[in-house]
């Protein structure tokens, strides 16, 4: 039937009535051409006003839900809701896509808007955390992304007058953004007082940081930065949906149906309520203003668009409407006019013209419209309705003739007969009425067969029969008017019907898809005329089908622009137009019809450019009388190369298995064997499957590929180099333009392409992530830059890459049918075409999309398969080379012609300078002029034509020919058989390289004493081949059978080969003549084998579980060997030719008696001890270590022991060859092992000299040859192998302070808990009881006194404002390295601490701080290019790697100026360890701590990641790139170096290899610097350095420091190192060394700090000097000349430091820690005055009030007091066993209060002397004790404990006081308590598991600073009893600030960390007076 083609006429998009008002704003806007773009549905329109005229732009593949217009006002970006939405910038003039942004959102796209200069694009997402990304959407790439908000975001907007600053807005929430680098940090708007929080729906930013919103309630908010200054109450009455600015000033409106206009400064200049209008209605909301000039622009919610002039506001133009709220269901078009009805959910019913595109008529109706029908005289409207009735209309003025409700349930469908007498109305309630029009609509009949909702009705031409289709999809017919059913199938058979609207019918059997029974199709129109049929969808879909269509599955044309589903379709009455309608879109679509014979003129309309053809199977069209497929295509389309397991999933698996068999292997594993091989050569070449991989190089050179091998072959030489970085098949080869760079794509889970240099054999580039199972074809640009690449995934992607730097450009679903070729454009670099099964496709690129278009074949061909194309000589010529045979010419994207030109496929051509070339399966080469008009030359590729310097023989005469290349004066040809051929133009041909054909490659057999081996396959040939230099295949013959196995006999005269019937034969060696064969098993003959000396016997294994034993002399069976279960796979005999030893199938190693084939059982042990001829057994004792640690997956399939028995070479199914030392005991062996097979390895044979090892790959089909180097020949090579797989068992050495650091676990300060262990409720959940008096407000009584006695009485108050942080003491060196360093000449130096960044003058000891950080600081560097001087790179902790806020991020800043230059939020969740500059300081390196330990390379400046890779299972302590490249780094860590290469976005890597030092093992290597000639030193855990050239140890420094060497500093100027490490002092040693640049002799230096052991853990060398920094917390300068050591920064070294005391009068404070030292410090100085080591940690101190005495608690119970002028102790008590937290002095210095965690507070009375006995203790403490403080009267003590509760006790009686009123009079004489009403404000929300930890409220008594378990320091007013008072925060610390107090004279805070030992000193601003 015709249907098996899709209609030749064509349906063009001509109007759209409707916009999108409903749930979008801000989408409508005027062009620079004062054309208005807005959306409908899934199209973007552009509507001329002044022509009426509609553009339309259908890129996108769903609704349209969000638009913004590029400041230039030409571009539009559109973007979509979907699964897989995406937004496409286009052009509003030629409505052509520009640019394609995918691959980020889901759900949808909900607001875009452009950056001020129009370069960036911002966009929201709809998923579950509203995704914010930032797009340069030129290049289609992602900035930046971050989650937006947890609720919904309305608007976003760039601010145009800040660079890098963003707002968006939403539910409840507007947030203010920076971007920085990558990362887009927000901060929430401050609502405060001036406004309520609520929902802002949108904004619009203006000049001095304003901001102005418009709320839910109709107020605009003004915002100033992040702050709300002021509200602009009742602006509109309700929601304000849109806000737009101007040159003049902003627009305003809002759901009360009003436009608001307002000048700059947002003062009201007019408003337009739009209700009140002409035109307007109750409910007019408006959902999108646009102000230009004297015109403004409204959209409503009801899709309508009103064009104001201002000065004509009350006359509002309206240009567009549509049907609003609801679904769209009704259609009819008149009989005789060009007019269309529709009628919705809306309840109105609309007349539009489709001549003058306008509504003409409308008219609301009481009920909501499901269809509609018109009589023939065009007099009657007929509407059904929803609740069961219907009503006439008369047409021309919508006046009711009748309205009758017979049913219930809703009309779906009414029509009247062609007579125009009747009216037949079916009902969801399953019957048809028959109703007589002249009779005033009485019910006349009822049709009642139905048992489901009616659905559609058509009547016959002479109304007398009716047929109807239900939900069911039943098909009934009924006899009219009476409605009797019709079952009588003759009776129906003439009956013509007046129109055709159902969609089950055999007519249009064919709209239904072959094998569903889905109901999807809503609607049907026939057209008779044109012999066409539409149909509308659930999906959108209009299609054009031929009718009749009676064959399920027809083709048809499509047409997409409905979102969802289209709900009606018909013809206009004179078949002009088509129009549909959409339900959910609420739109009207109309289409032109453009018959077949118009279409000639219209050939410009053919393609449709959309984006969704590239997603679907446009119509299928193009499958149309397709001929059957060439054999070889069928056999190559039906490949897959998937695998059950890719060579990436390794690793993972390994770890698997090593986690399940941890205890079992603890035996020393098997040494890797000493000798090595070597890749030689290989026989074959990949013709079967693969087209065009095959060129000549610059140099004369051919580079191809086989198996998993790029290989350049050199025939003057015949020799062969190749590229190793593959690991499994190659499946393509591009070469670049100047013939230097090849790119060659391979299989894999996440298959890479590699483009390497044909010269070197490096990879320069390595592309990955896009492409799934293979990549098939790939192709350079003509400059080169680009290249591009198709996979074999099911999609067939096509991606176009960047190949330097390794960047993805765009990407697009190719077909779903495979794709042979792709071509880029050598003209216009964005353009390129792919081909491919039934198919041939032109793209130009958008942005990160590309943009397909199908060929357009027209009359002169059919959807051919296409097997080759390349371009002509314009960039609009284009050539295809089909499956038939033919070539075809293509102009642009139209066939011009087709020329026969091959006998079969044509599989390859190349263009010339003035012709082409092409080849073909007829073994044919074709030369060709430049317009394919003649034919000059054509070659047959025959053996009567091989030149006699051929290297082997043609197997058959014209061979199929794969792939041609020309150059140097001849023609390259690749056979499908695995040859390459070298055509002279004269007409002589040389065979270069051949390999097996088609089919798996099993047998191989070398020769007793000659170089040569014998091969034997599924291909049915047997091949002998020279292994000396000739390379070449001697002698082939063709055999009846595929072979599986053969041998020479001992004498080298006789070939036994076996066969896969069954068979065997031998043959004559030299003739590969017949001698003899035998048939006497069904089964493949598996192993076939001669016994040794004089070969009498043969065995003869097969896979029926024999071996048979044949005499050779006499040709006879003289025995069977029986006893196997499974197929037997090897045989092997003895020495003396009387045992056989054989391997089957089901892994059994069993023995037979030679020749009779008994049985034997040989004890294990005494195997090794037989003499074997021969040993290619793989299971036994002596091999046990051959199995791989992932023992199940790949199956050792053969192997090899050579002649001296000392190596067994492996092969398997993952396609290593192996190497291990025989025997091979104990599990596990160590082993070298080779990549070059891609599949299995069939079989390994050592030559009889053992000088070469020759492999046969199973699938891949070559035979390759390596040669063996011995121990110490050879020098060491790099890409030698992969050494082992396993990493060494042993330990990798142990030192405390290593081992503390890599198990150290890092949290961020959000998640912080409780340092203390508190229990109870927190204060602000406690209920206040209320006190006894409550005083009435008035009040007699004495004023209350003071909360507090303070010191400075005299003075007027002044609070504090803020604080500043001016000193910090503290140095993060226990568990970070390598993070000090010299800046400006040495100077300053730089280090951190906490989350702060220092900047210290070592002249001065003045600091800054860099406090962007948000948490601790890991790792610093500097950038040492000069370039960037003084550009600092820290990196923080994070949890994790969302993007968010929290997640770890690193800042490069500038440390003079402290602005940060860049923010990179990573990936590596947890935390960034190491961070290090490249040499040119352009590219970043980091490290992760997340458990992949990942290392990224950044280009910091873009905040792009260029490439990112797992680096290691265990920690990496630093990576640093070498100081001369870009491309080169080290990382250390634990058992582990690295040495790692950027090529484009790869990460290559090479373990360090230990092999050529004996003895030497991995250790765990700490620290990294290099020096010349590609020298590395790493520092290890035991204290040796090591020394490697390349990736090879080299030597070993011995005991460079006695203790680990943890820093190590490569100074760039001369070259010298210096190294660091944890040595105890002594005479010789010290713990820094200075080295020459080879490390061979040293200078150290001693740290004069006094520690037993010194620990280093960073160094650095500036002029003369010697940065070090201390795991103790000191940062020393050490003089290179004479040694002397200068402290520069003191700390504590080991936290937290839980006491804090400040002296009375001078600025100076005494810290306690853990670490067992008290510490006094001078702020004026800036420096640490002393120090007293007490032995035990220590808890607290105090000051007396003179300040001439301290006292100590301990956290051992014991205290102490020391005289402050000589440090001497006056007394030492320990009444209590475990720590005391507090300690205070009473204010007459009489009594001492000691407070400790056993609930208990004793007093000793101090002027009784220094015996201190307790004189008392306070009573009933429910809890430990936390702070205490005296009344200024020193009368009462105030107690605050574990549990939440402050109790007040009598001193020094120690009884608890418990009248509330008279707590309320004590005046305090210091007040450092977290509890108690007066603070009850410094409790936070967020406080559910941390604590505020300490408090201290100043000497004025106005002012309280806290510290809480988050790392904040927060300053609040006191008192402060409201619940969540106002504070200012302050961050610096890490979690857990642990103590906090005022010095004297509030000139300043000190705050004491716990996890960060430090002390940040603040400098107080006071309120000026």
């Amino acid at each position: 039937m015709a249907a098996r083609s899709a209609p030749s006429c064509h349906l063009r998009l001509e109007w759209v009535y409707g916009y999108r008002g409903h749930q979008c704003r801000n989408n409508l806007y005027y062009t620079a051409a004062k054309e208005i773009v807005y959306f409908v549905a899934g199209v973007g329109v552009v509507y001329s006003p002044r022509e009426h005229r509609q553009k339309f732009y259908r890129g996108h593949s769903d609704d349209i839900i969000s638009l913004a217009l590029h400041p230039e006002r030409i571009l539009v970006a559109t973007g979509q809701v979907g699964k897989e939405p995406y937004i496409c910038v286009w052009d509003s003039y030629t409505v052509q896509t520009i640019s394609i942004l995918k691959d980020v959102h889901t759900h949808g796209v909900a607001c875009l808007a452009f950056d001020l200069d129009g370069q960036r694009l911002v966009s929201v997402g709809l998923d579950s955390k509203n995704a914010v990304c930032v797009w340069d959407w030129k290049r289609g790439k992602m900035l930046s992304m971050a989650p937006g908000h947890t609720d919904r975001i309305f608007d976003i907007s760039w601010d145009l007058y800040q660079p890098n600053k963003l707002v968006s807005c939403g539910v409840k929430h507007i947030k203010f953004w920076s971007l920085c680098g990558n990362a887009l940090t927000p901060k929430r708007g401050v609502f405060g007082k001036t406004g309520d929080l609520q929902t802002i729906l949108c904004l619009a930013c203006a000049r001095d940081e304003l901001t102005y919103s418009g709320a839910l309630n109709g107020d605009i908010y003004v915002w100033k930065g992040v702050n709300l200054i002021r509200t602009i109450q009742g602006a509109h009455t309700a929601g304000i949906f849109s806000m737009n600015a101007c040159e003049e000033g902003f627009a305003t409106g809002g759901r009360d149906g009003c436009v608001r206009l307002w000048d700059l400064t947002f003062k009201p200049i007019t408003v337009i309520d739009l209700r009140e209008t002409d035109q307007g209605y109750k409910g007019l909301s408006v959902r999108s203003v646009c102000w230009r000039g004297d015109h403004i622009l409204v959209g409503t919610q009801d899709s309508e668009i009103f064009e104001i002039v201002v000065h004509e506001r009350t006359k509002p133009f309206l240009i567009m409407q549509g049907h609003c709220e609801g679904e769209l269901w009704a259609l009819a078009t008149h009989p005789t006019k060009p007019l269309a009805v529709t009628g919705s959910d809306d309840r109105s019913v609309r007349i539009w013209s489709l001549v003058d595109h306008a509504l003409i008529a409308r008219c609301n109706m009481e009920e909501p419209v499901r269809c509609a029908a018109i009589n023939v005289d065009g007099i009657h409207l007929a509407l059904g309705m929803k609740d069961g009735s219907f009503t006439a209309l008369r047409v021309r003025d919508m006046t009711e003739v009748v309205h009758i409700k017979d049913r219930k349930e809703a009309i779906h469908e009414l029509k009247y007969s062609p007579d125009g007498t009747y009216l037949a109305v079916g009902c969801n309630d399953s019957s048809v009425d028959i109703y007589g029009v002249a009779q005033r609509y009485k019910k006349i009949g009822e049709c009642v067969g139905s048992l489901s909702f009616i659905t559609h009705m058509d009547w016959s031409s002479d109304s007398r029969y009716l047929q109807t289709n239900d939900g069911n999809g039943k098909r009934l017919f009924y006899r009219m008017p009476g409605g009797k059913e019709v079952t009588d199938k003759e009776e129906m058979k003439g009956v013509h019907w007046a129109s055709w609207t159902c969609v089950s019918g055999l007519e249009v059997n064919g709209i239904w898809p072959k094998y569903s029974d889905i109901n999807d199709i809503n609607s049907v129109d026939g057209n008779y005329i044109g012999q066409v049929l539409v149909t509308a969808d659930d999906y959108g879909i209009v299609k054009l089908f031929r009718y009749p269509c009676l064959r399920k599955g027809a083709k048809f044309k499509k047409y997409i622009g409905h979102s969802a589903h289209v709900t009606n379709v018909r013809w206009s009455h004179d078949y002009q137009w088509v129009i549909s309608i959409g339900g959910a879109d609420h739109s009207v679509f109309q289409w032109k019809f453009i018959p077949e014979r118009k279409l000639k003129d219209a050939l410009h309309i053919a393609p449709q450019e959309s984006l969704a053809d590239s997603n679907s199977d446009e119509s299928d069209s193009d499958l149309s009388d397709v001929p059957e497929l060439d054999s070889e295509i069928e056999q190559e389309t039906q490949l897959t190369y998937r695998r059950q397991v890719y060579k990436e999933d390794l690793t993972q698996l390994k770890e698997q298995y090593k986690e399940k068999r941890k205890s079992g292997t603890s035996k020393r594993r098997e040494q890797a064997p000493g000798t090595s091989i070597r890749l030689h050569f290989i026989h074959g070449y990949r013709g079967y499957d693969c087209r065009s991989n095959l060129f000549y190089t610059q140099i004369g050179e051919i580079v191809y590929h086989v198996a998993a091998v790029g290989v350049i072959y050199n025939r003057q030489q015949n020799t062969q180099r190749f590229y190793l970085g593959h690991d499994d098949e190659i499946l393509c080869l591009a070469i670049h333009p100047l013939k230097d760079y090849v790119a060659t794509g391979q299989v894999g889970r996440d298959p890479s392409i590699h483009v390497w240099d044909t010269e070197t054999i490096k990879a320069l580039s390595i592309l990955k992530g896009y492409h799934q199972y293979g990549v098939c074809a790939v192709d350079f640009s003509a400059d080169g830059k680009r290249l591009a690449s198709v996979g074999i995934e099911d999609s067939h992607a096509v991606v176009l890459w960047d190949w330097k730097k390794g960047e993805k450009l765009s990407i697009a679903r190719g077909s779903k049918d495979k794709i042979f070729v792709v071509k880029m454009n050598p003209y216009v670099p964005d353009k390129l075409i792919t081909a491919g099964i039934k198919h041939m496709k032109f793209w130009r690129r958008a942005g990160g999309g590309l943009i397909g278009r199908k060929g357009y074949v027209g009359a002169l061909g059919k959807g051919d398969t296409m097997m080759c194309a390349v371009y002509g000589w314009t960039e609009e010529m284009a050539f295809s080379g089909t499956s038939a045979g033919d070539v075809c010419i293509w102009r642009d994207i139209f066939l011009v012609k087709t020329v026969k030109a091959h006998d079969g496929p044509v599989f390859s051509m190349h263009a010339l300078e003035k012709g082409f070339v092409t080849g073909g399966k007829d073994g044919i080469v074709a030369l060709w002029d430049d317009s394919f008009e003649r034919c000059l030359k054509t070659y047959a590729i025959k053996r009567a034509a091989l030149a006699p310097g051929s290297k082997g023989l043609l197997l058959e005469d014209n061979p199929s020919i794969r792939a041609i290349s020309l150059g140097h004066g001849h023609i390259l040809v690749g056979t499908k058989n695995g040859e390459i051929l070298e055509v002279d133009k004269s007409g002589p041909i040389t065979l270069l390289v051949q390999g097996h054909m088609e089919g798996e490659v099993w047998g191989l057999a070398t020769h007793p004493y000659l170089p040569m081996c014998a091969t034997v396959s599924d291909d049915k040939t047997l091949r002998v081949w020279d292994l000396s230099p000739s390379h070449c295949m001697l002698a082939v013959r063709k055999l009846r059978k595929g072979g599986r196995c053969c041998c020479f006999s001992p004498d080298g005269k006789t070939l036994a080969v076996g066969l896969s019937d069954g068979s065997f034969l031998m043959a004559n060696a030299d003739t590969l003549e017949d001698l003899v064969t035998f048939h006497h098993r069904k089964d493949i003959i598996s192993d076939i084998r001669f016994s040794p000396g004089s070969g009498k016997y043969l065995a003869v294994a097969s896979h029926d579980s024999f071996i048979d034993v044949y005499n050779v002399r006499s040709s006879r069976r003289v025995g069977v060997c029986k006893g196997a279960t499974s197929y037997i796979t090897h045989v092997d005999w003895d020495v003396r030719g009387k045992l056989l030893q054989a391997n089957t199938g089901a892994k059994e190693q069993l023995f037979f008696e030679a020749p009779r084939g008994k049985r034997q059982t040989v004890p294990s042990v005494e195997v090794e001890k037989i003499g074997w001829a021969s040993w290619t057994s793989v299971l036994g004792l002596c091999c046990e270590g051959i199995w791989p640690v992932v023992g199940e997956v790949p199956d050792v399939t053969a192997s090899c022991l050579t002649n001296d028995k000392t190596v067994l070479a492996t092969g398997d199914d993952l396609g290593f060859v192996k190497l291990f030392r025989y025997p091979a005991k104990g599990k596990f062996g160590k082993f070298k092992r080779y990549v070059a097979h891609s599949t299995h390895v069939t079989n390994v044979r050592w030559t009889h000299d053992d000088s070469m090892l020759v492999t046969l790959g199973g699938a891949d089909m070559s035979l390759m040859v390596w040669t063996n180097e011995a121990e110490g020949s050879r020098e060491r090579r790099p890409c030698d192998s992969e050494e082992s797989d396993t990493d060494s068992e042993e330990d990798g050495g142990y030192d405390s302070d290593v081992t503390r650091e890599n198990e150290i676990s890092y949290t961020i300060r959000a998640l912080a808990t409780n340092i203390r262990p508190m229990f109870g409720i927190k204060p602000h959940l406690q209920q206040k009881e209320p006190s006894v008096d409550e005083r009435p407000p008035v009040s007699r009584a004495p004023p209350q006194p003071e909360k507090l006695q303070t010191n400075n009485v005299g003075k007027k108050k002044r609070p504090i404002e803020d604080l500043v942080l001016e000193l910090v003491f503290g140095y993060r060196g226990r568990d970070c390295r390598n993070n000090v360093h010299y800046l400006n000449d040495g100077d300053d130096i730089i280090y951190h601490t906490a989350s702060i960044g220092i900047l210290h003058n070592v002249a001065t000891g003045t600091q800054s701080f860099y406090q962007e950080h948000n948490d601790d600081i890991l790792c610093l560097t500097v950038n040492q290019h000069p370039k960037f001087t003084n550009i600092v790179a820290t990196g923080q902790v994070g949890d994790a790697a969302d993007m968010s806020a929290t997640a770890p991020s690193i800042h490069i800043w500038d440390a003079m100026n402290k602005q940060t230059l860049s923010i990179l939020r990573c990936s590596h969740s947890k935390g960034v360890c190491s961070v290090s500059f490249s040499a040119t300081g352009r590219l970043l390196l980091s490290v992760g701590l997340d458990p992949e330990h990942t290392v990224t390379i950044w280009r910091w400046q873009e905040g792009a990641n260029i490439a990112s890779k797992a680096g290691h299972s265990q920690r990496i302590f630093v990576a640093e790139f070498r100081p001369d490249s870009d491309s080169q780094f080290v990382s250390v860590g634990v058992k582990h170096v690295k040495f790692w290469t950027l090529a484009g976005r790869a990460l290559l890597s090479k373990k360090g290899l230990l092999s050529p030092l004996d003895g030497a093992r991995m250790q765990t290597m700490l620290a990294v610097a290099f020096g010349a000639n590609n020298l590395t030193f790493t520092g290890t855990v035991s204290g040796d350095v090591c020394v490697w050239k390349d990736h090879m140890l080299c030597r070993m420094v011995a005991r460079a420091h006695n203790g680990p060497v943890f820093a190590m500093y490569t100074t760039l100027r001369d070259g010298l190192i210096v190294t660091g490490g944890k040595e105890r002092p002594s005479k010789e040693g010290g713990a820094v060394k200075l080295w020459d640049q080879e490390l061979r002799r040293c200078r150290a230096f001693r740290l004069e700090t006094g520690q037993v052991t010194d620990c280093v853990r960073s160094v650095c060398r500036g002029k003369g000097k010697i940065l070090v920094g201390t795991r103790n917390a000191e940062i020393i300068e050490v003089g290179e000349k004479n040694a002397a050591c200068n402290i520069l920064v003191n700390g504590h070294v080991d936290g937290p430091i839980w006491g804090l005391a400040t002296h009375p009068s001078r600025d100076f404070f005494l810290s306690a820690a853990e670490d067992g030292t008290v510490r006094l410090w001078d702020i004026a100085d800036k420096k640490m005055l002393n120090k007293v080591n007490l032995g035990h940690a220590a808890r607290t101190v105090c000051y007396s009030p003179e300040g001439d005495m301290v006292a100590i608690g301990m956290k051992n119970g014991e205290f102490i007091i020391l005289l402050v002028s000589s440090l001497k102790i006056w007394g030492k008590k320990r009444d209590r066993r475990c720590a005391i937290h507090d300690i205070r002095f009473s204010p007459d210095s009489r009594f001492l209060a000691v407070g400790s965690s056993e609930n208990s507070v004793d007093f000793y009375d101090l002027s009784l002397g220094p015996t201190l006995n307790r004189i008392s203790y306070c009573k009933d403490i429910p809890s430990f004790v936390i702070q205490m403080d005296f009344s200024a009267d020193g009368r009462h003590l105030q107690v605050s404990t574990g549990c939440y509760k402050r109790h007040v006790y009598e001193v020094p009686s120690g009884r608890r006081l418990m009248d509330q009123a008279a707590m309320d009079r004590i005046t305090w004489a210091t007040w450092t308590s977290i509890l108690g009403s007066e603070v009850t404000g410094i409790w936070s929300r967020h406080a559910e598991k941390a604590d505020v930890n300490c408090a201290c409220v100043s000497h004025s008594g106005i002012s309280l600073v806290t510290g809480d378990d988050f790392g904040m320091v927060k300053l609040f007013d006191f008192p402060c009893p409201e619940k969540f008072a106002k504070h200012k925060r302050f961050l610096g610390h890490s979690p857990h600030v642990t103590n906090i107090r005022f010095t004297s004279g509030d000139r300043h805070v000190v705050s004491a960390g716990g996890d960060d030992c430090s002390l940040l000193v603040w400098k107080c601003i006071h309120v000026p007076h």
